[in-house]
């Protein structure tokens, strides 16, 4: 796909949770075409030790609307500087980057997406384009607590929608791949991003119940062209980097011990 550098405009910036920000990007002409599970480099100005790009997953592109909404994490100086945005405000931004998830050919097939954390972000355009396309997805998401549960009504717009908890404050204690609909249910294809250690317990799950599975992998990135390669990722086709290759990949192809 065709890559743009374009200096969008700040629609609005909310406050979704005291470590999350949601920012809503809008431009005069009509955004370029990304799909789920792309990604977009920002460059950060106005922070003196961030230098380089910062990678963010593409949350949701509103066609009608014209907006592009990026889900931070506030954690590191550059992240901290984006969620201070507001609007009116200009973002220079590459996109959009990388290989996204594989989409549904045909509308009976049962497709399972888990998130945790900010790993959600990319959920979210996945079933709304799902939707759009007169698929239901179900959408399987976990956090430490109710609090940190995220975009949860957004989702329910577009499927069926499970949670876990660790504290059991919602939804079935335990980690996602805990959740009893994993006992009840077949699905024909997965798709997760998330922690590490979350993303190999469902492809492990995946594996055992010879169910397709995708996973979108956070590595470290800098460049997101494949030029710096701080993102490599070993697999059955040797050391792949993953904001070229990636992020998303079949847990086929990854080396992981599974």
């Amino acid at each position: 796909m065709k890559k743009y550098l374009l200096d969008l405009r700040v629609k609005s910036v909310d406050r979704i949770h005291e470590r999350y920000v949601l920012i809503k990007l809008t431009d005069d002409k009509p955004l370029p075409e990304m799909l789920p599970g792309q990604f977009v480099e920002i460059r950060v100005d106005g922070s003196p030790s961030t230098f380089l790009r910062r990678p963010i997953s593409i949350n949701l592109v509103d066609t009608q609307a014209n907006e592009l909404w990026l889900l931070v994490a506030a954690v590191g100086d550059g992240t901290k500087r984006l969620a201070q945005l507001q609007a009116g405000d200009t973002l220079n931004c590459l996109l959009p980057l990388g290989h996204g998830f594989t989409m549904p050919q045909k509308p009976e097939e049962r497709f399972l997406l888990v998130g945790g954390g900010v790993g959600v972000a990319p959920l979210l355009y996945m079933g709304a384009e799902m939707r759009q396309k007169g698929i239901e997805p179900t959408f399987l998401l976990g956090a430490r607590t109710a609090n940190d549960l995220l975009m949860l009504n957004e989702f329910k717009k577009y499927g069926r929608v499970f949670v876990t908890t660790e504290d059991g404050s919602e939804g079935e204690k335990g980690f996602v791949t805990n959740h009893s609909l994993l006992q009840k249910e077949q699905f024909d294809r997965i798709a997760t991003c998330g922690p590490t250690p979350m993303m190999k317990a469902v492809a492990r799950y995946a594996r055992q119940s010879e169910t397709e599975c995708e996973v979108s992998l956070e590595n470290l990135m800098a460049c997101g062209l494949g030029a710096c390669l701080c993102c490599v990722e070993k697999t059955t086709e040797g050391n792949l980097c993953v904001c070229k290759e990636g992020p998303v990949f079949n847990i086929r192809k990854l080396l992981w011990q599974v």
